[in-house]
């Protein structure tokens, strides 16, 4: 069988972003409550850079951090757990905002092709304590 020689380079950049995340998930093995969209493949599908994570302003939960899951979806309804696989997560710390202090930035690297119709979500592992959340934006282009 032969194999693709020629290298393959997105058309269009693309840069999408959640909702602010404010409510936890009630699990860490699907997105099946309290999802948010990050990212939804183009027709021919996607190349995903990374995906960044900020604080939108004051956020202590219990003066602790919270995580952030990063799931697959098929396209597939997202409540169905079948539908899902984990990606990743990552370690939020407490945050206050400061007019003289920059906020903390999280990365995670992301490095792949995404398959047409599939998606990206998020779910945090605990609910922020004065609303405002997190804010998760994903940098990668369309084919």
């Amino acid at each position: 069988m032969p194999a693709n020689t020629s290298p393959i380079f997105t058309l269009t950049p693309e840069v999408s972003w959640s909702v602010n995340m404010v409510a936890a998930s009630t699990t860490n093995l699907s997105a099946n409550t309290n999802n948010y969209l990050v990212f939804t493949a183009g027709a021919n599908g996607s190349y995903l850079q990374k995906i960044r994570f900020r604080h939108q302003s004051t956020n202590i939960t219990n003066s602790q951090a919270t995580v952030v899951r990063v799931f697959i979806n098929n396209g597939g309804v997202v409540t169905t757990p079948a539908n899902n696989t984990i990606w990743d997560e990552i370690t939020i710390a407490a945050n206050t905002v400061s007019q003289t202090a920059a906020s903390a930035n999280y990365e995670l690297p992301l490095n792949f092709a995404l398959p047409s119709g599939y998606t990206i979500y998020c779910t945090l592992g605990s609910t922020p304590t004065n609303g405002t959340g997190i804010q998760a934006t994903v940098i990668g282009g369309d084919y």
